[in-house]
Protein backbone atom coordinates (compact mmCIF):
# COMPACT_ATOMS: atom_id res chain seq x y z
CA UNK A 1 0.00 0.00 0.00
CA UNK A 2 2.63 2.32 0.55
CA UNK A 3 4.59 1.51 -2.20
CA UNK A 4 1.41 2.36 -4.60
CA UNK A 5 0.81 6.19 -2.53
CA UNK A 6 4.38 6.76 -3.23
CA UNK A 7 3.90 5.96 -6.70
CA UNK A 8 0.85 8.28 -6.76
CA UNK A 9 2.46 10.87 -5.42
CA UNK A 10 5.75 10.58 -7.69
CA UNK A 11 3.13 10.57 -10.53
CA UNK A 12 1.00 13.74 -9.43
CA UNK A 13 4.90 15.31 -8.58
CA UNK A 14 5.45 14.61 -12.43
CA UNK A 15 2.59 16.42 -13.66
CA UNK A 16 2.13 19.23 -11.81
CA UNK A 17 6.44 20.35 -11.70
CA UNK A 18 5.65 19.18 -15.63
CA UNK A 19 3.02 22.42 -16.22
CA UNK A 20 4.64 24.39 -14.69
CA UNK A 21 7.82 24.64 -16.75
CA UNK A 22 8.02 27.48 -19.08
CA UNK A 23 9.48 27.13 -22.98
CA UNK A 24 12.19 28.29 -23.81
CA UNK A 25 10.66 30.92 -25.59
CA UNK A 26 8.64 32.74 -22.58
CA UNK A 27 9.59 35.56 -21.54
CA UNK A 28 10.15 36.32 -17.91
CA UNK A 29 10.54 39.24 -15.42
CA UNK A 30 11.53 39.84 -11.92
CA UNK A 31 9.71 42.45 -9.82
CA UNK A 32 8.74 42.89 -5.97
CA UNK A 33 6.27 41.18 -4.58
CA UNK A 34 3.95 43.74 -3.52
CA UNK A 35 3.47 42.71 0.10
CA UNK A 36 7.45 43.52 0.23
CA UNK A 37 8.05 45.71 3.43
CA UNK A 38 10.40 49.13 2.80
CA UNK A 39 13.20 47.44 4.31
CA UNK A 40 13.05 44.33 1.64
CA UNK A 41 12.82 47.03 -0.88
CA UNK A 42 15.70 49.08 0.13
CA UNK A 43 18.00 45.85 0.83
CA UNK A 44 16.72 44.81 -2.70
CA UNK A 45 18.21 48.03 -4.34
CA UNK A 46 21.37 47.78 -2.00
CA UNK A 47 22.23 44.26 -3.93
CA UNK A 48 21.16 45.19 -6.76
CA UNK A 49 22.35 48.15 -8.16
CA UNK A 50 25.67 48.70 -7.80
CA UNK A 51 25.80 45.09 -9.73
CA UNK A 52 23.36 46.46 -12.55
CA UNK A 53 22.93 50.27 -14.03
CA UNK A 54 19.64 51.77 -12.41
CA UNK A 55 20.14 55.25 -14.21
CA UNK A 56 16.63 54.47 -15.83
CA UNK A 57 14.94 55.35 -12.64
CA UNK A 58 17.09 58.43 -11.48
CA UNK A 59 15.03 61.50 -11.83
CA UNK A 60 14.12 62.47 -15.06
CA UNK A 61 14.92 58.93 -16.60
CA UNK A 62 12.20 56.93 -17.81
CA UNK A 63 11.35 55.10 -15.52
CA UNK A 64 11.57 57.84 -12.45
CA UNK A 65 7.67 57.67 -11.54
CA UNK A 66 6.29 56.70 -10.09
CA UNK A 67 8.84 57.85 -7.88
CA UNK A 68 8.38 54.83 -5.10
CA UNK A 69 10.16 51.99 -3.22
CA UNK A 70 8.20 49.38 -5.13
CA UNK A 71 8.69 50.63 -8.64
CA UNK A 72 12.52 51.16 -8.19
CA UNK A 73 13.49 47.92 -6.46
CA UNK A 74 10.60 46.08 -9.23
CA UNK A 75 13.14 47.62 -12.04
CA UNK A 76 16.84 46.51 -10.45
CA UNK A 77 15.32 43.51 -9.38
CA UNK A 78 14.82 42.62 -13.42
CA UNK A 79 17.76 43.99 -14.16
CA UNK A 80 19.79 42.38 -12.23
CA UNK A 81 17.42 38.67 -12.72
CA UNK A 82 18.05 39.66 -16.75
CA UNK A 83 21.80 39.91 -16.47
CA UNK A 84 22.07 36.43 -14.97
CA UNK A 85 20.43 34.91 -17.80
CA UNK A 86 16.74 35.14 -16.23
CA UNK A 87 17.69 31.86 -14.13
CA UNK A 88 14.89 31.27 -11.32
CA UNK A 89 17.25 31.19 -8.91
CA UNK A 90 17.97 34.45 -9.59
CA UNK A 91 14.86 36.41 -8.60
CA UNK A 92 14.10 35.46 -4.75
CA UNK A 93 15.95 38.31 -3.30
CA UNK A 94 14.98 36.82 0.27
CA UNK A 95 11.80 36.07 -0.89
CA UNK A 96 10.64 39.40 -1.97
CA UNK A 97 10.86 38.82 -5.74
CA UNK A 98 8.43 37.51 -8.38
CA UNK A 99 8.54 36.10 -11.49
CA UNK A 100 5.89 37.15 -14.22
CA UNK A 101 5.12 36.58 -17.39
CA UNK A 102 3.41 39.58 -18.36
CA UNK A 103 5.77 42.04 -19.43
CA UNK A 104 5.68 44.90 -16.84
CA UNK A 105 7.06 47.88 -18.43
CA UNK A 106 4.74 51.16 -18.73
CA UNK A 107 4.97 54.19 -20.72
CA UNK A 108 8.65 55.17 -21.95
CA UNK A 109 9.63 52.80 -19.19
CA UNK A 110 10.82 49.24 -21.04
CA UNK A 111 11.77 45.98 -18.69
CA UNK A 112 14.62 44.74 -20.66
Amino acid sequence: MAKLILTLLFLLLSYFSGSLTLGDDQKTWCVAKPSSDENALEQNLNFACPIVNCNIFNEGGPCFLPNNSMNHASIAMNLYYQSKGSQFWDYSFGNSGLVVLTDPSYGSCIYE
